[in-house]
């Protein structure tokens, strides 16, 4: 259900900044559902092969950061093989990205997987509100 939301959301983001940047064409939601679903096999499959030297070089400090740029950089390459998806220049691909991240993580705390609560996630998080 988690990789539902995930996909219909990172869609939905992907289309409202399409509609909102002039530098970014998107022909319908379809396409930015196609998109999604790209974007998330690119990152699953090839993603960490570009992820994990530039966190070596990095030494793991800015790990965020290089998933950002590594998912704008696939999606410059899924603009590459579409022709129904356009981005012209490499800031609207790492404004997508970044609000994809945001979207994601909004989700992960708002409806945590099993994994989360049973690795702790829950608890540390009602123990942070309780301490603020």
């Amino acid at each position: 259900m988690n990789l539902i939301l995930h996909l219909l959301l990172d869609a939905a983001v992907i289309f409202g900044l399409a509609y909102l940047m002039p530098q970014v064409d998107v022909k319908n939601f379809g396409t930015a559902l196609l998109i999604a679903v790209l974007l998330g096999l690119l990152n699953f499959f090839i993603g960490w092969i570009i992820r994990f030297p530039l966190n070596l070089v990095t030494f793991f400090l800015l790990t965020g950061i290089v998933r950002i740029v590594v998912t704008a950089v696939l999606l410059k390459l899924i603009d590459k093989f579409m022709d129904s998806f356009t981005i012209v220049g490499f800031w609207p691909a790492l404004v997508i990205a970044l609000a994809v991240a945001v979207a994601g993580m909004l989700i992960d705390r708002s409806a945590p997987t099993p994994e989360m609560v049973e690795s702790g996630y829950e608890v540390s998080r009602y123990i942070i509100r309780l301490v603020v």
